[in-house]
C-alpha cells in the first residue's frame, strides 16, 4: 500500500484548525474531514492548545509555500484514490469468479 506523503502545516494554519474546534464547537473529526488533514494531528494540537502549547511548533517545522501544499494534497488524493482503484479491483475478481457458472457455493 501507498503511504500519504507527510504534511507541514504553518503556525497560523495549526491556531486556525484549533479555533475551528475550541470556538465554533466543531468536532474534531468534522474538522479534520474539512481541512483534509488528520483526525490525531489536529487532536495532538487541540491538546497542546488545551496545554498552552501550541505556539512551541517543533523546530524543524517551516512554513508551507501554498504550491507545496497543494502539491501535497493531490498527492494524498492519489494515494487514496489508487488505494480505492486497489479495492474496487479486488471486489470486481471477487464478483465476476462468483458470477461464473460452477463456482456457486
Amino acid at each position: 500500500m501507498e503511504q500519504v506523503p507527510r504534511q507541514q502545516y504553518t503556525k497560523e494554519f495549526r491556531e486556525q484548525a484549533v479555533r475551528l474546534v475550541l470556538e465554533q464547537q466543531v468536532t474534531i473529526s468534522e474538522a479534520a474531514r474539512r481541512l483534509t488533514m488528520s483526525g490525531r494531528t489536529l487532536e495532538r494540537w487541540v491538546c497542546r492548545a488545551r496545554q498552552g502549547q501550541l505556539a512551541m511548533p517543533g523546530e524543524n517545522l517551516r512554513p508551507v509555500t501554498e504550491l507545496k501544499a497543494e502539491l501535497s494534497r493531490l498527492k494524498r488524493e492519489l494515494a487514496e484514490a489508487r488505494m480505492e482503484r486497489d479495492i474496487l479491483k479486488k471486489a470486481t475478481a471477487y464478483f465476476a469468479k462468483a458470477q461464473l457458472p460452477g463456482t456457486h457455493s
